[in-house]
């Protein structure tokens, strides 16, 4: 029977077993590097000890299933395979990190997060497990799950700023802007480079229309994002881009595209539908993005048969059939026969949400603006359940409202009209929407009430 291994501690005091003392300084880049999302928590998988450590093989396969991609399951599978054959020798809380990643693997995101809630009760200064619970919960649609495991870890865990920056993302995606903010703020007082908190600030003026104020503090904050994961420096980015469309910058906006949006790690998932969204953006702005439909759907003319989560496939749909690409009728009908054996966490979402929404996308992508809507207008009420953020979503509220525009048919006028300016109430300084609106008053033979 082989020795037990020795016992130490990761950089947030919660006791570790490794085979490999040397291995440590790789763990606490992973632990620390995935809470601060900086690159170097890839270093496990990028320079491998050898430590055959549970804990380790587990984080390793953590790192794959990050992938997001149809491989990433087989890819991390070894690596949780042998986590699970030595997990014997690991403490009670590798233990249940190790089963909770062996959940994701094996695709039963239920089991995962109830796992990862269990965590949060019993170790909560272990904000990895806790971090990752929020990104399952996340992923189904579940913002008060994302607020529960936080605060769980928050009486144990207040001296570490990321825990507030998780915090306050967790607040946010339940509509609780001043307990994010304040949160927010919060993480960045005890450490100014906190891209997720910048990150979750970003949504609440966003939300609130404080538009050039958001833009000031993303600028300002843009000279920390530095040795960041590319989800992380270009997904901050695609925000100060988003500020700057509805400011009526869109020419500036395509710029932070080509400049700090696509490009970093062309065949990530994150990237690539961090491209897709803003492109479309920019288009519906009246922005010419030009040939970049065809960069972009060239790197994602491989993902149709990924379905890792529904939020990916349809963006990755409406990118390759707004490039005319022949992939985007295989993904659709991929789709389809996924919806209904997908994993029963998920399997209402792709089957009630992207299923509709996938058809109303390839519609609009192919200038079918009554079947953009009516596909598109069938999903969105459940459209959370999909995952993604609200920004993040609103994309698709976005493409249903051009294509009611474009219709111009009295009744779709109509219902843009009632939506737009409760929008443009809440956002005044948007010139986005206010360009719509007009645009809308004017069809209807109406005089625009926008100055």
């Amino acid at each position: 029977m082989p020795a037990a291994p020795p016992s130490t501690a990761d950089a947030l005091g919660n006791p570790v077993h490794v085979r490999d003392a040397a291995s440590l300084a790789l763990v606490d880049d992973f632990v620390m590097g995935f809470l601060s999302c900086e690159a170097r928590a890839a270093r496990l998988v990028l320079e491998p000890s050898g430590d055959d450590s549970p804990l380790v093989q587990a984080y390793a396969a953590t790192l794959h299933m990050f992938a997001e991609s149809r491989e990433a399951a087989a890819n991390a599978r070894p690596f949780i395979e042998r986590a699970q054959a030595g997990a014997r020798h690991a403490t009670p809380r590798e233990q249940r990190y190790i089963a909770a990643v062996a959940a994701w693997v094996a695709g039963d995101l239920a089991r995962a997060i109830t796992l990862h809630e269990e965590q949060a009760r019993e170790f909560p200064r272990d904000l990895v497990s806790v971090k990752l619970g929020q990104y399952h919960c996340f992923n189904l649609g579940d913002c008060p799950g994302m607020l529960r495991l936080a605060l769980a870890a928050r009486p144990h865990a207040a001296d570490v700023p990321y825990l507030h920056g998780m915090l306050a993302f967790g607040y946010e995606q339940c509509h609780l802007m001043r307990e994010a903010e304040a949160s927010a703020l919060h993480a960045i007082a005890m450490c100014r480079k906190e891209p997720w908190a910048h990150h979750a600030l970003a949504h609440v003026m966003l939300t609130e229309g404080r538009l050039s104020e958001g833009l000031a503090f993303m600028e300002e904050m843009s000279a920390t994002w530095t040795g960041l994961n590319s989800f992380m420096v270009t997904h901050n980015w695609w925000h100060l881009a988003l500020f700057l469309i509805d400011l009526g910058r869109g020419g500036e906006a395509l710029a932070v595209h080509d400049a700090h949006c696509w490009g970093v790690e062309p065949d990530y998932s994150q990237d690539q539908i961090g491209a897709v969204s803003l492109l479309a953006r920019l288009e519906m702005a009246g922005v010419d993005v030009g040939d970049r439909w065809q960069a972009v759907a060239e790197r994602m003319a491989g993902r149709t048969r990924d379905h890792v989560l529904p939020f990916l496939d349809l963006q990755y749909l409406y990118g390759l059939a707004r490039a005319g690409r022949p992939e985007a009728d295989a993904l659709l009908a991929n789709i389809e026969a996924h919806a209904p054996r997908a994993p029963e966490a998920g399997r209402a979402a792709w089957q009630r949400v992207c299923v509709p929404a996938a058809h109303g996308l390839v519609a609009h992508a192919r200038g079918d603006m009554a079947g953009a809507a009516e596909g598109l207008g069938q999903a969105l009420p459940r459209m959370v359940e999909i995952g993604g953020s609200h920004a993040q979503r609103d994309l698709f509220g976005q493409i249903w409202l051009d294509a009611l525009m474009r219709q111009r048919t009295p009744a779709a006028l109509r219902t843009a009209q009632d939506v737009l300016q409760q929008q443009c109430n809440g956002q005044p300084e948007s010139r986005r929407l206010a360009r719509q609106v007009a645009g809308v008053y004017a069809a209807l033979g109406l005089p625009s009430v926008v100055s």
